[in-house]
């Protein structure tokens, strides 16, 4: 319902984002089965998404502010999937 007082803008947010880009590419077989959907959703959504009005660095990290793109070098970026290549999360392996 458009303009009804009782909806929450950032909880809708969120369920219309689990349902597109999430739970519409699965056939969910049960409750355990949407558990362990919805569980790595959610590690994914918020310690390994990147943020825009944050740098680029996700929520639940200490993580500083990306570097420039001059210093970057992409043979060193090591891609990690999730729920069957659905999720995908990027990063590089720390210095030695």
């Amino acid at each position: 319902m458009p303009r009804s007082p009782n909806l929450n803008p950032y909880c809708e947010s969120w369920v219309w984002r689990t349902r597109a880009e999430v739970l519409n590419h699965f056939i969910v077989f049960g409750e355990g089965h949407l558990r362990h959907i919805l569980d790595r959703w959610h590690i994914h959504y918020h310690f390994q998404r990147p943020y825009q009005g944050l740098g680029q660095v996700p929520i639940g990290s200490d993580l500083p502010p990306a570097e420039t793109l001059e210093e970057f070098c992409s043979d060193d970026v090591v891609c990690h999937e999730s729920l069957g290549g659905l999720l995908k999360h990027f990063e590089r392996p720390a210095a030695a």
